[in-house]
């Protein structure tokens, strides 16, 4: 049973621990197994529970489009995430993309392009995905290639993202594009593609050791409507780290929901397994891991929330964000990979929670920004803090 004693934090209100509680039932009832070889259709099957248990409505923001709150309210999402990866990653990468997909036409979308995706988002009928990532551009967005020429009322994409999560299944893509206005990441636009535009091609699939929807897109002169651009022209990078502000720290949850995970798995066996007439909790090496798997939960639940906390209250979590997102991947790697040695040779099974865990906590660390990327991103608003 996992400890869920932060819910009496300071950062949270009432509601929040209700909200963990519910999902926490009903994510016990229908998505245990949420696990398959077709990997495509259990994701769309996810989707569609998630978006008809009413949880998806988290993820998008605006009540008159569907979401639960006006503002996206970020501890709620961090919430969800941990819970959902406690019970299944697959479920909880269904639920983040649907937020992360659709969070820049939440925060940055016209009234028309808000009331045609996030009402269908909440609703599980559509499926959303974030297209920032290049073969030669991926934490150095300034870097980024794929170009967007304006042709009368359209743009023109001509391009490659890869890297994409949900690629091959979305029904449409928030995708980054260099419009040129300026040079570096101040001449990158953001644009809504759907699926079925001409010119637009996500067939090349990209298998990782945590299997989910994965592909490369391509675009070969894909006209897009200037009105599916997201804010103003050369304002993508904007648009990109105003997103990724609300779901980095989600990240961080996420990590929170596989440690948790793995530090119940790793007690409850150390309690039961025995071993030289007596527990493998016994043993003094055990206890002292044990301690340090829990004072590091502890420790990146902390950074985590607050910057969730802070974000709600209106304040600029750059800093905070990449704190969390760094020390919560990072401890979860290390508290997982506790757990697998603790469990010994069934710790690399195939399918043991713990086995499954170690392959799905490893992306984590890379995706969103890397550890190291989080790092820089840290010591430069450090820097700039200390600047007179």
């Amino acid at each position: 049973m996992a400890d869920k004693d932060y819910l009496g934090w300071p950062f949270f209100a009432p509601q929040h621990a209700a909200l963990e509680e519910a999902l926490d039932a009903w994510a016990g009832e229908h998505v245990r197994d949420a696990h398959g070889s077709d990997v495509d259709a259990v994701c769309r099957t996810l989707v569609r529970q998630l978006g008809e248990g009413g949880w998806l409505r988290h993820a998008v923001g605006g009540t008159h489009h569907g979401g639960a709150h006006e503002a996206i309210d970020t501890r709620a999402i961090c919430l969800i995430r941990e819970t959902l990866a406690r019970h299944s990653g697959l479920t909880d990468f269904a639920f983040a993309m649907q937020g992360l997909g659709s969070g820049a036409i939440s925060l940055f979308g016209s009234d028309a392009n808000r009331g045609e995706y996030l009402p269908r988002v909440a609703r599980g009928d559509a499926i959303a995905a974030f297209a920032l990532s290049e073969p030669q551009a991926g934490s150095d967005v300034a870097a980024m290639q794929c170009a967007a020429v304006q042709d009368g009322d359209h743009y023109v994409l001509n391009g490659e993202k890869t890297w994409i999560s949900n690629g091959g299944i979305a029904d449409f893509y928030v995708v980054f594009a260099r419009t040129g206005e300026a040079p570096g990441a101040r001449g990158i636009s953001a644009f809504i593609v759907d699926a079925d535009t001409p010119g637009f091609d996500a067939s090349e699939r990209i298998n990782v050791i945590a299997p989910h929807p994965l592909a490369t897109l391509r675009f070969n002169n894909c006209r897009v409507p200037m009105s599916k651009r997201l804010g103003e022209a050369g304002q993508g990078f904007k648009v990109a780290m105003a997103t990724l502000d609300v779901f980095r720290t989600s990240v961080a949850a996420a990590s929170l929901g596989f440690a948790r995970r793995a530090f119940d798995e790793a007690l409850a066996h150390a309690t039961s397994r025995k071993m030289f007439g007596q527990t493998l909790a016994d043993f003094q090496l055990t206890q002292a891991k044990l301690a340090q798997m829990a004072a590091g939960i502890d420790a990146a639940a902390l950074l985590t929330y607050r910057a969730a906390w802070q974000r709600d209250q209106g304040r600029k979590v750059t800093k905070e964000a990449a704190m969390a997102k760094m020390q919560a991947t990072e401890t979860a790697q290390q508290v997982i990979d506790a757990a697998v040695q603790m469990f010994g040779g069934l710790g690399v099974v195939s399918e043991h929670p713990v086995e499954r865990l170690y392959r799905e906590i490893r992306a984590l660390r890379i995706y969103e920004g890397a550890t190291e990327v989080q790092q820089l991103i840290i010591a430069r608003e450090l820097l700039r803090d200390s600047t007179p």
